[in-house]
């Protein structure tokens, strides 16, 4: 290996405030994916909106909020935010 390589200071993944803050949206978007799957398979009332859910609603508000969730994810592993170099 060529010391240029060797003694590179890339920046890896979780290592930058900006990334790690990715992170945490998207584990609470995970999270919020979660409860809306469960919410409309029970067809219970969502907490604080108070809708009405069912299978199809838990389903998109499921979906939707996963994309959102693996967005962020890419984001926390793959950007840098560019502002500390």
């Amino acid at each position: 290996m060529t010391s240029s390589t060797a003694n590179s200071s890339g920046i890896g993944p979780f290592d930058g405030l900006f990334q790690t803050g990715a992170a945490v949206v998207s584990v609470i978007l995970f999270l919020v994916a979660v409860v809306f799957a469960w919410t409309g398979f029970q067809g219970m009332e969502l907490f604080v909106v108070g809708t009405e859910m069912n299978i199809v609603t838990g389903a998109v508000g499921f979906m939707l909020t996963m994309f959102f969730a693996i967005g962020a994810l890419i984001v926390a592993l793959f950007m840098d935010s560019g502002f500390d170099h």
